[in-house]
């Protein structure tokens, strides 16, 4: 299982740099719709919603390779907690251009905005860990 999640995990960073996705400029310039945009990313994300749509309709109905079933989530509803996750995701994502998986991929980089972006990223997951469980 190991070496699958492995290859899933290298195959994902392929896509990410031959997408420019790890390209922080690139990704600001294309949420820069009113400045000197690139539109490059839209057929990125147009490509993978399309792939995804198709792919899933046939997937779902088979039983998985490597897992016992499909891990789906069962919430379906949008709530406070989902609005204000895709809230701080988003600014974040704009401010500085980089979203989890990319983040992690440019750690390769070893520039120390990308240990600081990937440190505060963790970080918020453990406090958002720690808050959930005392809220509840």
């Amino acid at each position: 299982m190991s070496v699958i999640s492995f290859l899933a995990g290298f195959i994902f960073t392929i896509g990410l740099t031959v997408s420019g996705m790890i390209n922080p400029e690139k990704v600001k310039g294309f949420l820069d719709i009113f400045g000197d945009w690139d539109y490059s990313l839209a057929f990125v994300m147009g490509g993978a919603v399309v792939f995804n749509f198709i792919a899933f309709k046939f997937l779902i109905k088979k039983k998985p390779v490597f897992a016992s079933s499909h891990n789906l989530p069962t919430k379906l509803i949008v709530d406070r907690d989902l609005i204000i996750g895709a809230i701080l995701f988003g600014i974040g994502w704009g401010l500085i251009g980089i979203c989890p998986g990319p983040g992690i991929v440019n750690l390769i980089t070893m520039e120390t905005n990308i240990f600081i972006f990937v440190g505060s990223m963790l970080t918020g997951m453990y406090l958002f860990g720690l808050f959930d469980k005392l809220r509840k």
